[in-house]
């Protein structure tokens, strides 16, 4: 099964040059194209591999076509973003083997009598769903699942393998949560009293919007008082901590293993590198992005890139540190300053 470049042009835009007849039938590498199918330039730095690609066609954006076109013998499609439209074709091409589960409840899924289950969601093996919760229509709920008392699951949302869906919690439209992800659990709240640690009860919500990707053994904690809020399109890789009471911001995106601590407030259009961290109650604005490794320890009010490595060290030691990289530009200042004086005095006594 495949498409025809014409068919493939009119559903996702570009320019054309080259047979619109011609079919491809699946996306591949450019090292290992072949004349069945269709690859794509997105790292100027690949022109020449791109160059001599056996690929019956490529995307491509208008500045490296005249490079590539020169020794290029394929077709082309040519548009401002060829990474965003590999990721669209590359759907389309997944939707065709796509395994669609069949509709219904299967008969080892236990679910209460006051759940509400569309007819179009697909309910698998040894799946729980408690009293209360909604699953929207054409939701695909896999083996293993828990979805808690009162939680609502959107339209087209699917639930991978053993996910835990914890009471109270909502989740929008076509979102994708993979096996071992918990949302709702309680929050790290505790008081101390002469060195024991009472428990504060966690009686928020995690309410999540549409188009949210949430990766392997992901865990998102509920509020303490107030929700958890993760915005539209928000995009989440494995292994990563969302504490309680944090809202994170439409179209943020975390690589592995970010941590972010409770009640945290991360704007829209972010990025974390893998193993960034986020103290509690910060603020980070809109269109911030966050190095691999950084700890961001202060509030971030201004849209930037952002770089935090430091050695660890003891902490008085690193206090020490801190103070004198804070104070490098002053001092330079009055180095630069004291190198002209010295220079000045050493002139009037030649």
């Amino acid at each position: 099964m495949g498409i025809r470049l014409g068919d493939l042009v009119e559903r996702f835009g570009g320019q054309l040059v080259g047979d619109p007849n011609l079919e491809v039938t699946a996306i591949a590498p450019l090292d290992t194209a072949g004349a069945s199918h269709i690859s794509f330039l997105s790292n100027s730095k690949l022109r020449a591999l791109a160059a001599q690609s056996g690929a019956a066609a490529l995307i491509l954006s208008p500045l490296d076509d005249p490079t590539v076109a020169a020794t290029y013998e394929g077709a082309r499609i040519v548009t401002t973003n060829p990474y965003a439209y590999f990721a669209r074709a590359a759907q389309y091409f997944a939707s065709l083997t796509d395994h669609v589960p069949p509709a219904g409840v299967h008969p080892s899924a236990v679910v209460a009598e006051s759940a509400v289950i569309d007819p179009s969601a697909h309910i698998g093996p040894h799946v729980t769903i408690d009293d209360g919760a909604v699953i929207g229509a054409q939701a695909v709920i896999d083996a293993g699942c828990y979805v808690g008392r009162n939680a609502v699951i959107g339209e087209g949302t699917h639930l991978f393998a053993n996910v835990t869906f914890h009471a109270g919690c909502q989740i929008g439209k076509r979102g994708i949560l993979h096996s071992g992800a918990v949302i709702g659990t309680d929050g790290f709240g505790f008081a101390n009293e002469g060195g024991v640690y009472i428990k504060i009860p966690q009686t928020g919500r995690v309410l999540i919007g549409d188009d949210v990707d949430i990766g392997a053994n992901t865990t998102i904690d509920r509020g303490a008082l107030e929700d958890t809020i993760i915005e539209d399109g928000v995009k989440l890789d494995n292994q990563i901590q969302i504490g309680h009471n944090t809202r994170i911001g439409a179209h943020t995106a975390m690589a592995g293993c970010v941590g972010v601590a409770g009640s945290a407030k991360i704007g829209s259009r972010c990025t974390f590198g893998g193993a960034a961290m986020v103290l509690g109650h910060l603020e980070i604005a809109d269109n911030v992005h966050i190095s691999s490794g950084s700890m961001v320890s202060r509030s971030v009010l201004e849209p930037g890139q952002y770089t935090g490595f430091y050695p660890l060290a003891k902490n008085a030691e690193w206090e020490r540190s801190a103070a004198i990289v804070r104070n490098l530009g002053s001092m330079r200042e009055k180095l630069r300053a004291l190198e002209k004086t010295i220079k000045t005095l050493t002139e009037q006594q030649q």
